[in-house]
């Protein structure tokens, strides 16, 4: 009687490797639906707040997402630390965001043309942080190249911030010039968040070259 004998075949099963950079910036695109909402909201829009704190609760629920990804994943385009920095940045933004319109109900202190110009000049720079992610790990020179533009973009809001910090000697009123001027340093907060999210594009392309 013969011997049967059975052979086994090995499968190697590699770690499961999620598009991190895809889910990166699908807390961006969230994040831009939110501050298109902010700028609508400091143009005259109250209606715009909810859209705001929608957009906000979604772009948690995008960077848990995220950070489930990246805790899985066997590779990654960029180092974890780098990609975490990214997204928290991102999140802060929106909750920056919320955060000013929500002192600015309490204190029923209505945007003005100066937080206006800042609210466009920070979706602007956030359009230019998303095609700086969109081009980690494929053109280091673009992704720096948008990554700088959104600094750039950041230092007209420091000007208008300024500007702005300047016309409040000129309101008689004691508690309106306190609540606007907490309104203009939010602003300012949020411009700082979009420099240290482009300074780490910029440094996470450093470590890849």
């Amino acid at each position: 009687m013969g011997v049967v004998v059975v052979t086994r075949r090995r499968r190697w099963f590699l770690p499961e490797t999620p598009d991190v950079l895809g889910l990166l910036r699908s807390q961006v695109a969230v994040t831009l639906e939110g501050l298109d909402a902010f700028r609508a909201w400091a143009a005259g829009d109250p209606a715009a707040a909810e859209q705001v704190r929608d957009a906000e609760h979604r772009g948690d629920a995008a960077k848990r997402e995220l950070l489930t990804a990246l805790r899985a994943a066997f590779v990654t385009p960029l180092e974890p630390e780098d990609v975490f920095a990214l997204s928290r940045g991102i999140d802060r933004l929106l909750n920056h965001a919320r955060e000013l319109i929500n002192e600015s109900e309490a204190m029923a202190c209505p945007p003005d043309a100066r937080i206006a110009e800042m609210a466009t000049l920070l979706a602007d720079a956030l359009q230019r942080i998303d095609t700086a992610i969109a081009s980690l790990g494929s053109d280091a020179d673009a992704a720096t190249e948008a990554a700088d533009a959104a600094i750039t973009l950041e230092q007209r809001l420091e000007h208008a911030y300024y500007a702005g910090m300047a016309d409040l000697l000129r309101i008689e009123d004691r508690n309106a010039r306190i609540a606007r001027r907490e309104l203009y340093r939010r602003c300012s907060q949020l411009g700082e968040t979009v420099v240290d999210v482009a300074e780490r594009v910029v440094y996470a392309v450093m470590k890849e070259s």
